[in-house]
């Protein structure tokens, strides 16, 4: 039995679907998941009640946040240093910081293509937050993302079945990177998913200064809507990218047995091989 804790301080878009893509239809066997979250919130303070969920004693686990370089995550990861933990954030996504992180024993997923949401109150509220994010899935879902985290699990939970040293994977998501993973069968569904990853990468950008830097509240809420709008049409393009494979009947499936193993298809009528 492989039991594996994710541990969320904050918000990222793939904090949604973490701690389920390795089950997707609740009837896998031989994992144990459990979840410790501490809400919109990834200060000290939020960082230190994590001590608790210790008591778990997963295989691994995996602590995902926002910038992961903030100080709550950097006290979380004092906390849980005796720990074997994959990392997954936004950043840092610089080579030295990340090489820092693995020197510590850490694994790490970087993002680049999780997007800084418009965290305004001039501008955000619960509903635009969830639209946000909804687009946002779309885009790490279809175009490749939510595939590669999860072949990087399962690649973990492998070697703790085997009973082997757990080595960690260590991967900056690049939206290159991402869509390779995807399993595009059509050149133009590849295209509109590789667009739609970069315009999520420059979304962060964009909310950047609007979030940290920018007091004038027509250019916070100008520049924040600028941002969102931008995911918007992101997502647009993942779901039309879908909708090609969809229309030649080879949408790339790839779905979890019962004993962990995975099978593939493209068309909707046949079995998974």
């Amino acid at each position: 039995m492989a039991k594996i804790g994710f541990i969320k301080l904050g918000n990222l878009g793939m904090s949604q679907v973490v701690d389920l893509i390795l089950d997707e239809i609740a009837a896998r066997q031989g994992i144990e998941i459990r979840s410790f979250g501490t809400g919109a919130k990834m200060g000290k303070e939020e960082a230190a009640h994590t001590k608790h969920f210790k008591e778990y004693e997963a295989d691994f686990y995996v602590m995902i946040s926002p910038n992961s370089s903030a100080p709550g995550p950097t006290a979380a990861r004092d906390i849980w240093k005796d720990k074997k933990v994959i990392v997954i954030s936004d950043g840092p996504t610089k080579k030295d910081d990340r090489q820092a992180l693995e020197d510590a024993g850490f694994g790490y997923i970087m993002m680049k293509v999780d997007p800084l949401i418009g965290a305004k109150t001039e501008f955000l509220d619960c509903v635009e937050m969830a639209s946000f994010n909804s687009d946002v899935m779309k885009v790490l879902s279809t175009c490749g993302v939510v595939r590669l985290i999860q072949e990087a699990f399962d690649a973990v939970i492998a070697q703790a079945d085997a009973g082997k040293d757990l080595e960690l994977p260590h991967l900056l998501v690049s939206a290159q990177k991402a869509v390779e993973s995807a399993g595009f069968n059509n050149p133009y569904a590849k295209a509109k998913a590789l667009a739609a990853l970069h315009m999520t990468d420059k979304v962060a950008e964009i909310n950047f200064p609007a979030c940290f830097m920018m007091k004038d509240i027509e250019q916070v809420t100008l520049t924040t809507a600028t941002g969102h709008e931008m995911m918007r049409a992101a997502a647009q393009l993942a779901i039309d990218a879908r909708e090609i494979e969809k229309g030649n009947d080879s949408v790339f499936r790839q779905p979890h047995m019962k004993d962990g193993s995975q099978k593939t298809k493209t068309k909707l009528y046949e079995k998974p091989q």
